[in-house]
């Protein structure tokens, strides 16, 4: 259910917390209170004006309104005067890091032959396997510099991808994936970043209380009928985005998922491949 690509990127040497405390002041000024136990040097977006989700590219207005909440990915520029989250995946490989990943074979999944494990829905994307603590210290030596990167651009916040491989493939240890989720926490707030738990509902409770995430990404969960697994945890701190051929599959419109009770405060729907505003086969809509 999630969507695009992160590039890696080369390591960031510098100090990242004040550029990103600084670039996030305004969503921090107009968020509301943040969750018990989030580290108190973060700020969280608003919970009210215009979101957007563009992985699939960046623009910057929508239906002639300035954007206040945005999620880009890792490879593209923030958004000036608003509020930026950065999309890593944090738990597969990326398709056009092939390369990088070959020389790093021993961090991926692979099956009783040996063979690589590939994402059925994703078949060019590998699957990291965090489950001892070698494996998840050689993990972040590739990735940490990714996240921490997404600071240094002056990004706000950080949307780690694919939180939930060990419901999807059974020889992923779940306390592992937790153990890696929570270092990706720390390395992001040490940067200045809060963090987004991306899908996942399954752990909701478990993701902030335990593992440290501030806020929540969900796709899907109006037509999963799952928006309250996330609002009931996270309050109006989620960004929520819809597709239309999922609300289409669930027998619900937009206007139906706008009126549930537990949506979102910033809900959207969007086409599948997140396109740019320009390009064929754009949605946008939002409530």
């Amino acid at each position: 259910m999630r969507r695009t690509t992160a590039v890696l990127r080369s390591a960031c040497t510098a100090v990242l917390a004040l550029a990103a405390t600084a670039s996030c002041a305004a969503g921090q000024a107009a968020s509301s209170s943040a969750p018990t136990g989030m580290t108190p040097s973060v700020a969280l977006p608003p919970t009210s004006g215009t979101f957007d989700y563009q992985l699939g590219g960046a623009y910057d207005e929508v239906a002639g309104a300035s954007i206040d909440v945005v999620v880009r990915d890792a490879t593209a520029e923030p958004l000036p005067d608003a509020y930026n989250l950065c999309y890593v995946n944090g738990f597969q490989t990326q398709p056009d890091q092939a390369d990088l990943w070959a020389d790093h074979q021993d961090l991926l999944l692979h099956d009783a032959d040996g063979e690589l494990v590939v994402d059925p829905d994703w078949p060019d994307e590998h699957v990291l396997d965090p489950s001892t603590e070698e494996q998840r210290d050689g993990i972040l030596e590739v990735l940490g510099p990714v996240v921490t990167g997404c600071a240094d651009d002056g990004f706000d916040a950080v949307e780690l991808d694919n939180l939930d491989t060990w419901t999807r493939f059974d020889a992923i240890d779940e306390a592992g994936a937790h153990a890696l989720a929570r270092a990706y926490v720390d390395l992001a707030h040490d940067a200045g970043l809060a963090v987004a738990q991306k899908n996942a509902a399954e752990i909701t409770q478990v993701a902030r209380d335990d593992l440290g995430f501030d806020l929540a990404v969900t796709e899907e969960c109006a037509a999963w009928d799952e928006c309250a697994a996330y609002t009931d945890v996270y309050g109006d701190h989620v960004l929520q985005v819809e597709y239309p051929d999922a609300l289409e599959e669930a027998g619900l419109t937009f206007d139906d998922v706008c009126a549930l009770d537990d949506r979102a405060p910033l809900t959207v729907l969007r086409d599948r491949d997140l396109v740019a505003a320009d390009e064929d086969g754009y949605v946008y809509d939002a409530c």
